[in-house]
């Protein structure tokens, strides 16, 4: 499992990452996170799904960086009832796993389709955070073929599919690998979960974001980019968190 893992560049993000993050805020995004997969077990469990409002839903994708802004546009596309089910389906649903995925995939169709596996990944992940993991495009945008998991995995793992459910599994082996090496990396030190995981490799996509940028843009384009704590809880929704109170 390790040799599919490039724990040597792993290394240098992280020493990347803590040049510009301080542990304690690295520990303090897992925390949020935490805070974050509390609001959807509230929610999203199997004994109040059945409940779930329009105006729930619509806070519920106000927390995911991909459908904030297009909160209201996907309740207007959508009607609440039919997402609700469709939520529903996904995380308690009797079929496979990339089965699920990949029908949710399906339903949302008009939407774009990064905003579409990454509405999926975060409903799962952080309902359930110790059996799902999540997909993000900053983790791995299939049409680019960019994100952090190829800055920190091998060539030999192919992380495409034919179907985005099939891709979903790729994405959750490959978090496994680099979760599996975190102690030899030296990220597990931010959080032993699979949220630890999940900081250091948006840390690792901010860092990388940051590098282009700076190749790409003028110092004044530069100056207002946020910097690497909060593109990395903007990123992964926890930039305001009296959202979740």
């Amino acid at each position: 499992m390790s040799q599919l893992v490039d724990t040597d560049s792993a290394k240098e993000f992280l020493k990347e990452v803590s040049a510009h993050v301080s542990p304690d805020e690295l520990k303090a995004i897992c925390e949020s996170l935490e805070t974050k997969s509390r609001f959807f077990q509230r929610r999203l469990g199997a004994g109040s799904i059945k409940n779930l409002s329009g105006q729930e839903i619509h806070q519920l994708l106000r927390t995911v960086f991909a459908t904030r802004r297009k909160a209201a546009a996907i309740l207007e596309q959508f009607p609440a009832q039919s997402l609700q089910k469709w939520m529903a389906d996904l995380l308690h649903g009797e079929q496979a796993l990339e089965q699920r995925f990949q029908q949710f995939f399906d339903r949302l169709e008009g939407l774009d389709e990064a905003g579409r596996f990454d509405l999926a990944g975060e409903l799962l992940h952080y309902t359930f955070p110790d059996r799902y993991w999540l997909w993000n495009r900053w983790m791995w945008d299939p049409r680019a073929k960019t994100g952090a998991l190829p800055l920190v995995i091998t060539e030999d793992f192919d992380l495409s599919a034919p179907a985005f459910g099939e891709m979903y599994l790729k994405v959750g082996k490959a978090i496994a690998f680099v979760h599996e090496v975190g102690d030899a990396a030296g990220f597990q030190r931010i959080e032993r979960s699979l949220f630890g995981t999940t900081v250091f490799l948006c840390s690792v996509y901010a860092v990388y974001s940051y590098t282009v940028l700076r190749m790409r843009m003028t110092q004044e384009f530069n100056k207002v980019v946020p910097g690497l704590p909060e593109l990395t809880r903007r990123l992964l929704g926890v930039h305001r968190m009296e959202e979740y109170l």
